[in-house]
């Protein structure tokens, strides 16, 4: 792993705001207590230890770091910031890398070589599993951090109508990405939407019909506080539009079943060809602005690209075993033998008599230039979002389309796949493909088509059904009486 200090040591796109963060996060911190009800509180910005400098003497109460970080544009955008420093800054959490890993051992893309991964690989895990604590915690902390900046800007009279806007829907929009996540690995989850101590404390479950109803609710209002280019962060993509939005949008519709709003949401997105378009040449979509991205977390240090990039391509001189995971037999063998993807997205490297292959959809292990950000939303899910809700609507032609889109990029022929059955098989076989090893989709996918017990049991020898969801932390049940733990746990 990386040493926090190369990451840290930052002279990148958040150096102007460092100081406004640095309030902000002791805002964050001010609030800390009511983390602890969501798991162990793990601080890991380098923010944090400044705090103690920036504030002399601890103030009596959090409103009144809260109003000074509010009280003009500049901090109310560090404190936004921050969050997004945290998002890329947690390695292997929520947002940077955790979905990849561990949803891909999980399902059937990798074979593991980390002994501390082990669990997820046999889908043998435990209710006081660390890593499935710290990623709850995390996740939270991250919620908790936007819950913290809607509070700010709802109660400032200091920072201007447009910037409040974007904040705020800003803030919207990452607390209901990271809840996606959550409900996706845990079922049903508390949706937290206050900073508020006593009500997050014996928050309960919510269903996971009514946790995509908050989502739909708050992306919808982040869609009409948010701009409708990248202007106001000057022209890089490393934060969220209004595109963004509708774009995370269609993927909880077509998660919820409702496959007409799921097509209306991606024709959206992909009519807008002045900003987005699929990038001919697959070696360039996952450079940092590619036209493909919707939403990329840009790196905040000189020294790393992407983590991903840094764990998954190993060290060439000398050869060693890749660090974390390679690529799986079942994920291989399922590449059409003309499939630049496999060309252009999987490279190998053989130690002694063995080779093995791992994803390469970033090219860059370590070290600057920074040319690579890390993708989170792109266009080309938009069109196999397009493709699955036009086939559950029975629009064959449709769906044809915008799955051959896809496949001609790759350099594949048209599908063959002609009914409604076919297709969604085809559909399915070619986001396996697209989105290998590319945040959890796989796993995700297995579960919310049913297909995880058809698929993963005859492969993985003690699965169970059960093992769709992760069992709850064991101190959030210790914790909080109203939470109960997931069946097989």
């Amino acid at each position: 792993m990386i040493m926090k200090e190369n990451i840290k040591n930052t002279n990148g796109m958040l150096n102007k705001y460092v100081q406004g963060a640095i309030e902000a996060v002791c805002d964050i911190i001010s609030f800390r207590s009511s983390l602890a009800i969501m798991g162990t509180v793990v601080l890991v910005s380098v923010l944090f230890t400044s705090c103690e400098d920036f504030v002399d003497i601890e103030p009596p109460s959090t409103e009144i770091v809260g109003a000074s970080v509010y009280s003009n544009n500049t901090t109310a955008e560090a404190a936004l910031m921050g969050i997004y420093s945290d998002l890329i800054d947690r390695q292997m959490g929520i947002a940077n890398g955790g979905p990849t890993l561990y949803g891909g051992l999980s399902a059937d893309e990798f074979i593991n070589f980390d002994n501390n991964a082990l669990p997820f690989f046999e889908n043998a895990l435990i209710a006081n599993n660390n890593t499935i604590t710290s990623l709850w915690s995390e996740a939270y902390q991250r919620i908790h951090a936007a819950n913290s900046v809607i509070e700010g800007l709802e109660n400032s009279s200091n920072v201007s109508t447009d910037a409040k806007s974007q904040l705020k829907g800003e803030a919207l929009f990452i607390r209901a990405f990271i809840h996606f996540y959550l409900v996706n690995f845990w079922g049903d989850i508390p949706y937290i939407t206050t900073t508020d101590f006593q009500t997050n404390t014996n928050a309960p479950r919510t269903s996971i019909t009514d946790v995509y109803q908050n989502i739909v609710s708050d992306l919808t209002e982040a869609k009409t506080l948010l701009a409708n280019d990248y202007n106001f962060a000057n022209g890089e993509r490393g934060r969220v539009n209004s595109w963004a939005a509708t774009a995370l949008l269609s993927r909880v519709y077509l998660y919820m079943g409702d496959s007409e709003n799921a097509e209306t949401q991606a024709t959206t997105v992909i009519n807008n060809s002045s900003l987005y378009n699929l990038e001919s040449d697959l070696n360039n979509v996952f450079l940092a602005n590619s036209s493909e991205a919707i939403w990329q977390l840009a790196p905040i240090g000189p020294n790393l690209n992407t983590i991903e990039g840094y764990l998954f391509i190993p060290e060439s001189a000398p050869p060693t075993l890749p660090s974390r995971i390679a690529l799986s037999d079942y994920l291989l063998n399922d590449f059409e033998s003309t499939d630049n993807r496999k060309s252009d997205w999987v490279e190998s490297i053989t130690v002694g008599t063995d080779t093995y292959y791992y994803p390469y959809k970033y090219k860059v292990r370590i070290g600057p230039p920074i040319t690579e950000y890390y993708m989170v939303l792109r266009l080309a899910e938009q069109y196999l979002i397009r493709a699955e809700a036009r086939a559950l609507q029975s629009n064959i032609a449709g769906a044809q389309s915008d799955l051959n889109t896809i496949r001609n990029r790759a350099g594949l022929p048209n599908t063959t796949a002609n009914d409604q059955s076919s297709l969604l098989l085809a559909i399915e076989h070619e986001r396996r493909i697209e989105f290998f090893a590319e945040f959890g989709h796989r796993w995700l996918d297995l579960k919310r088509t049913n297909r995880a017990d058809a698929i993963l049991a005859p492969i993985k020898a003690d699965w169970q059904s059960t093992d769709a969801l992760y069992p709850i932390p064991e101190i959030q049940i210790t914790n909080n009486p109203n939470t109960t733990q997931n069946e097989g746990y």
